[in-house]
């Protein structure tokens, strides 16, 4: 198992990436290991742009809360766009974990920009030598929310499962929401268990 592990997650306001980010550093706490977590929140109440850097253990010699270009092990994503973001952090060889919801930027809406397709973003990530597990939002059911469903494909997909089993993140999940928990455990196990387009 690596000592550290940087993860990357890019989203937009609503969506619940910083929750996300927060479950990870809950279990981290809960089993002795070094987190620095560094929530960046944009517009968040406007669908802006939002961001968190999570760094697991502590790479020798390194102190800096932020993630450099090419440092994460691991980029996830809940907004197709948004992930263009995140690529430049990807190391070769990192996972992306990404649930493709859209949530169209302004520039888009006035016809100023246009939006990237699934391809397109893909494209991308293979080009920076990333491994993609795309998950297709219609396969979600509506009333499960992204955000656990998500954490349910990191955990599967990617080498945060060296640092947490899936039993360490669902404690984390049904401590915080007591009164829902068993709904959230059932989100983040199909999540877990999602089909994902993998390149």
């Amino acid at each position: 198992m690596n000592e550290h592990f940087d993860i990357y997650l890019v989203g937009v306001g609503g969506q619940g990436i910083l929750t996300i980010a927060d479950i990870i550093t809950l279990a981290a706490v809960d089993k002795g290991i070094d987190v620095n977590f560094f929530p960046t929140k944009g517009m968040a109440q406007r669908g802006g742009f939002v961001k968190a850097q999570l760094r697991l253990g502590r790479e020798p010699g390194s102190y800096s809360p932020s993630i450099s270009p090419g440092g994460s092990d691991l980029i996830v994503s809940m907004e197709l766009s948004e992930t263009l973001k995140a690529v430049r952090y990807g190391k070769p060889g990192a996972d992306y974990v990404i649930l493709g919801q859209r949530w169209q930027p302004t520039a888009v809406m006035l016809g100023k920009a246009p939006y990237p397709d699934v391809d397109q973003v893909i494209g991308e990530i293979r080009g920076a030598g990333g491994v993609v597990h795309y998950l297709d939002p219609g396969n979600m059911p509506g009333e499960m929310r992204g955000n656990l469903y998500t954490l349910g494909a990191i955990c599967a997909h990617s080498k945060l499962s060296e640092f947490f089993s899936k039993e360490d993140l669902e404690k984390i999940i049904a401590d915080r929401w007591k009164a829902v928990a068993q709904s959230n455990i059932e989100t983040f196990r199909a999540g877990y268990s999602a089909p994902t387009r993998t390149a």
